[in-house]
């Protein structure tokens, strides 16, 4: 993965949204100290992970409009990881900084506790917007007692899938790998359009799906399943073959929207391909350009498919989202953002453009090499 191309992925599972309520931080705690154990850190450490959770929620319940927090897993190819997000709709934090200090608590604001979670972790991050919200990322890996924080694994990549009110199964679904390079596949090679202009670099490159299982609840969640199995296993390296392969895969499913990128550091471009309503941004600094799909459903109807190829800036982005996200939101609205992770931009998107009727799901693909 990372060790070999420079491009580093780190593999998420969702387990659970823990919403503000007053059971949320014990019933977060808990289920933070058997997620821990269970992916194989020890006593010190789980326990470790679960007072974070647990202050994390805590602030929630206690200091915020409309909060949550999700609890996960990563994986690499050799450990794995607890990372949790917070995301709340304010008030927000005048002064991050002074916040993330021991001792400091003034009341409407998220104060106590940042500092020891932030210590705890092995990765942390945070961008808050006064009077509009704040999201919290942070990463526990193993590590001796008394060691400092590994610095975490960082990702190109990030995202996050939320289902519709009253479901506990979400009909979105993304993910994320590398392709190192090497021989082009003929199924490849035969659909990509416009010659050598559009056929893949053999530098190493990031490969993005993110599926849209249509409605909602297990059979949708069934269709965004099988499109990132297809995606995982399949060998094209170019959006329209993994897009031909993901359409055979949903065929007896309800199929999906789908897009699928691919982003080139060495060549400094993102092709892009997708089908349905699926929503794809490049954004840069002081720059945001839309990417088109066309209309069809993938496992059903799939006509026509087209890549679009975009320059990819200095400091720029991706993001992916299904429809579970209104276009209204804009990236000038949430100073600094770009200078975060992809989790904490993927979760502040969700809280300035999610919607409760609907799955969402949205991905992040962010520069880091």
């Amino acid at each position: 993965m990372g060790a070999m191309t420079g491009l580093p992925v780190v593999d998420c599972e969702d387990v659970a949204w823990f919403r503000d309520g007053a059971e949320m931080p014990s019933a977060a705690r808990g289920a933070a100290a058997t997620l821990a154990r269970r992916i194989g850190l020890d006593g010190y450490r789980s326990s470790e992970v679960a007072l974070a959770v647990s202050e994390a929620a805590t602030n929630l319940q206690r200091h915020a409009n409309d909060g949550a927090l999700l609890l996960r897993v990563l994986r690499t190819p050799d450990r794995a990881g607890v990372e949790f997000l917070t995301i709340d709709g304010g008030p927000g934090i005048p002064d991050v900084g002074a916040a993330l200090s021991d001792g400091v608590s003034s009341a409407g604001t998220l104060g106590i506790g940042l500092g020891a979670v932030a210590r705890l972790a092995d990765a942390f991050d945070i961008h808050s917007l006064p009077g509009r919200g704040t999201v919290v990322a942070a990463q526990f890996w193993a590590r001796g007692a008394g060691a400092g924080p590994t610095g975490g694994a960082p990702s190109v990549a990030s995202g996050l899938t939320r289902p519709i009110s009253g479901e506990t199964s979400c009909g979105d679904a993304w993910a994320v790998r590398v392709d190192d390079g090497g021989q082009e596949d003929p199924r490849s090679a035969a659909s990509a359009r416009g010659g050598s202009r559009s056929a893949p670099s053999p530098e190493p490159a990031v490969l993005v799906v993110l599926c849209d299982g249509l409605g909602h609840g297990p059979l949708a969640a069934l269709a965004s399943e099988a499109a990132v199995a297809a995606f995982r296993r399949s060998t094209a390296r170019h959006p329209e073959g993994l897009l031909r392969d993901i359409h055979a895969a949903l065929r007896g499913t309800r199929g999906g929207a789908v897009a699928v990128a691919r982003i080139e550091p060495a060549r400094g471009r993102v092709l892009y391909c997708g089908i349905g309503n699926v929503s794809g941004i490049l954004l840069g600094p002081g720059s945001r350009n839309g990417l088109l799909s066309a209309p069809g459903i993938v496992g059903q109807q799939m006509r026509g498919l087209r890549t679009f190829e975009l320059p990819w800036k200095p400091g720029g982005a991706l993001v992916m989202h299904s429809d579970g996200l209104t276009e209204r939101w804009k990236a000038d609205d949430l100073p600094g953002l770009l200078r975060h992770t992809p989790a904490v931009l993927a979760g502040q998107l969700l809280r300035e453009a999610g919607v409760r009727r609907d799955d969402a799901g949205i991905v992040v693909v962010k520069e880091a090499w």
